[in-house]
């Protein structure tokens, strides 16, 4: 895959996979085995069953109030399995999948939304900056490690979460501008989760795509379809491979959906129609993954199953 051959500017989405799983473009394909697949597989399931379980938590007052990541994990699963063990993830406060993928322990995601500050105090080894509910701030955050890291000579790169909404803050242009100017290894990933909260993406700017602010900035941008991991991952590898080479930083606008309410202090049904999410959920990422594999006959219904307990068991007993 070539950025080039996707201009920010254009409203073409990077896939490669369709809705029912099958491939677009062969050539663009990641090289991943079997074990890897399912393990991708695993994860998204594992986000969306605990997902579930601490919605049912914060209703019987166990926990507090909850950012539900369901319909979005190809986004975040698949852009943090592109990074290695060294490189930094920055996250905002929606980011399930890419925690599991880089070794947050079960405790602390449950212990910080629960209100306990150890919840953000991270195991040694494990690249990944506190929550950060203030819109936008992180990308700070991520532009001053990626500038530390060309400082220090190191080659670790920096991946960094914001949604459609925090492209509107001030903070958001100001980091992108600084890692530009700087060359600093940092990867934006915007999660295009169609809503802010209750404003939807049209209310938030008159920009054909989210991609395109990249292009003020200097620095390559790209549209890619959210709801496709391998779209995903490849771009994200592309963008970290270049960034970790001197290449500076990239913006990628991941195009998904937020399936579940903005938090348990939500209710979407306000300000946005029941056919609507009826027809992102045909899009459903966990499900098109699904279809994937089991055209590939990697997947069977025995294998889903036993993971699926194990996950909930997992799960519970972590709580």
């Amino acid at each position: 895959m070539r950025f080039e051959d996707y201009s920010p500017l254009e409203d073409k989405h990077y896939s490669i996979l369709d809705i029912n799983g099958n491939v677009i473009t062969e050539e663009n394909l990641p090289s991943f085995s079997d074990e890897e697949l399912l393990y991708l597989y695993r994860t998204m399931l594992f986000s969306r069953i605990m997902d579930e379980k601490n919605l049912s938590y914060q209703r019987q007052g166990r926990m507090l109030t909850y950012a539900p990541n369901i319909g979005q994990e190809a986004a975040q699963i698949g852009s943090a399995y592109a990074m290695e063990k060294n490189d930094w993830l920055v996250p905002s406060f929606r980011e399930l999948g890419a925690w599991l993928v880089k070794g947050v322990p079960l405790k602390n995601i449950f212990l910080y939304w629960y209100g306990n500050e150890w919840g953000s105090y991270m195991p040694e080894g494990v690249k990944v900056l506190p929550v950060s509910v203030p819109i936008a701030s992180q990308l700070q955050h991520a532009t001053g490690i990626g500038m530390a890291n060309n400082i220090k000579g190191e080659e670790s790169v920096v991946v960094a979460y914001v949604g459609d909404g925090g492209t509107s803050q001030g903070d958001f242009h100001e980091a992108l501008n600084f890692a530009a100017v700087f060359k600093a290894p940092v990867v934006f990933v915007i999660q295009n989760n169609q809503y802010a909260i209750s404003v939807s993406r049209k209310e938030q700017t008159a920009s054909k795509t989210l991609a395109q602010k990249a292009i003020a900035y200097g620095m390559p941008g790209i549209l890619v379809d959210g709801n496709d991991i391998f779209a995903v991952y490849s771009a994200t590898k592309e963008a970290i491979e270049r960034a970790r080479k001197g290449g500076g930083p990239t913006l990628i606008e991941a195009f998904t959906y937020r399936l579940g309410a903005h938090t348990t202090s939500d209710d979407p049904t306000k300000y946005r129609k029941d056919e609507e999410v009826e027809k992102w959920k045909e899009k459903d990422p966990i499900v098109r993954f699904k279809k994937y594999l089991q055209n590939k006959g990697i997947l069977t219904d025995e294998w889903e199953e036993n993971a699926k307990k194990e996950i909930e068991k997992e799960v519970t007993i972590n709580f």
